[in-house]
């Protein structure tokens, strides 16, 4: 279950949810098609991050204190050269499934060490 947020309207004395409470005005919206089975996705993504020392060092995949080339062969992580975290991922994209989650896939993203499901 997702969060949800609320703000005080100091005029009326009142609390109503926030203006960025979607999950609110989402579930308006489920309620008035309850006898539809309809479909909504949530994208999530993440950035792995190398540690060293207690600390982060740099994006996985990053040549140390630089940047890497240009995005466009890292893009789906497609290859062996570009592809940093995938056994990361793997666990990740495993748990989530055995933690009941729906998941319809995942995939590198546009940058080195970063992932989306």
């Amino acid at each position: 279950m997702l969060a949800e947020t609320f703000a005080v309207d100091r005029l009326k004395n009142t609390i109503c949810p926030a203006n960025t409470n979607f999950r609110h005005f989402c579930n308006k919206i489920m309620d008035e098609a309850k006898d539809f089975e309809p479909w909504f996705g949530i994208e999530q993504e993440y950035t792995l991050f190398e540690v060293g020392k207690a600390f982060f060092k740099w994006p996985l995949g990053w040549p140390e204190g630089g940047y890497p080339g240009p995005q466009g062969p890292y893009y789906c992580s497609a290859g062996a050269t570009t592809c940093f975290g995938r056994p990361i991922m793997d666990a990740h994209y495993n748990a989530c499934l055995y933690a009941g989650l729906k998941i319809a896939g995942t995939n590198g993203e546009v940058m080195p060490g970063q992932w989306e499901y």
